[in-house]
């Protein structure tokens, strides 16, 4: 039983690492296609998978294609009951959804300012009032996750779930534009980021190379670095 996953570029699509980590983090066996997400050939690279028109997709081994990141979540975690998708508590797995939900849905300012990217680190970022609102709902999420959890470190809710999937990519951004957010959140983000199938998908990224690159800005970098 192998799914297939397509996916969009590895340096700087954030939903494409989520889609990843699903199938990656909970050893479901899975089949990578990359999809042409800067070169222009999305749509036609696509065209099969329709109306799916964005990465991550989902196919699953029996054909169905599966849009749009919770749902391929809720999707696999039904397919996959026992291997730990989501908290096996009630108030915990219920509170993991909400967390999950908010992060497709809101964060605006964050995900629009601070594109994803794992090459480097923004020195001199210039943090909007905007995005000091959404660091702040972030950072009060997280810690509320953690007051249902009773988890201290480490992942929200003890053992690794979707909730932190969803939320890896926003750790990238706050480590790789250098966001100001409590040594408690930063640790979180290191925890994350420091995952040895995180690393992998970095490494990975790293291979590509663009003229002109994405994202660029006029701002000092320094090499990507877990220490604050």
């Amino acid at each position: 039983m192998t799914y297939e996953l397509y996916i969009g570029d590895r340096m700087f699509s954030s939903w494409s690492l989520r889609g990843w980590l699903m199938l990656e983090k909970f050893a479901i066996p899975h089949t990578t296609h990359m999809i042409g997400l800067y070169s222009g050939t999305m749509a036609k690279d696509m065209a099969h998978l329709a109306p799916a028109r964005l990465v991550p997709t989902l196919r699953t081994p029996e054909g169905t294609v599966v849009g749009e990141s919770l749902a391929m979540a809720e999707t696999l975690a039904e397919r996959h009951p026992d291997v730990g998708f989501w908290p096996t508590d009630p108030a915990r797995r219920a509170t993991a959804r909400w967390l999950c939900a908010e992060m497709v849905g809101g964060f605006g300012a964050l995900r629009g300012e601070c594109a994803m990217q794992l090459g480097h680190i923004w020195e001199g970022f210039p943090v909007t009032d905007a995005v000091k609102v959404d660091l702040a709902r972030i950072e009060t999420l997280w810690q509320h996750a953690r007051n249902v959890s009773g988890s201290t470190d480490g992942f929200l809710f003890g053992a690794y779930s979707l909730a932190d999937v969803f939320y890896t990519p926003v750790a990238a951004r706050i480590i790789g534009y250098d966001l100001p957010v409590s040594e408690a959140s930063r640790a979180y983000c290191s925890a994350l980021l420091s995952d040895p199938a995180v690393l992998d998908w970095q490494e990975q990224a790293r291979k590509a190379h663009y003229d002109p690159e994405p994202y660029a800005m006029d701002l000092p970098k320094r090499p990507w670095s877990l220490e604050s």
